[in-house]
């Protein structure tokens, strides 16, 4: 019997999945807000999946803290940017429609860097 492993890059721990949850529920609160739509629209979803895909290649994955604490910055500065708003609008209203997400995104945030993977 041969046993195959899943590779790192496909494996994202419960930190990871969660980190992912609530970028996707801030995206959600944000589009609906600024451009009226139930759906994410183009915009919104591209800069989902970008997002996503830096947390899937995160060096630090279940170890990492909140990506604004973070020593090595994946994002480019622009799409940086672009999150920053899409948080800055949701994040407040977080913790009235997920609070579980928001204590823990906070609770990550407290986090000291990580600093190896």
């Amino acid at each position: 019997m041969t046993l195959v492993f899943p590779s790192m890059h496909n494996m994202a721990g419960r930190r990871i999945n969660r980190e992912k949850k609530t970028i996707a529920a801030m995206f959600s609160i944000y589009c609906r807000g600024k451009h009226e739509e139930q759906e994410l629209c183009d915009d919104c979803r591209e800069l989902l999946a970008y997002s996503e895909e830096r947390l899937d290649k995160c060096p630090f994955q279940d170890k990492k803290n909140s990506c604004t604490k973070c020593l090595i910055h994946c994002y480019s500065q622009p799409m940086r940017d672009r999150v920053r708003e899409v948080m800055r609008y949701s994040g407040p209203k977080m913790m009235a429609k997920h609070p579980y997400l928001a204590i823990m995104h906070l609770i990550d945030g407290k986090r000291e860097p990580a600093c190896k993977k």
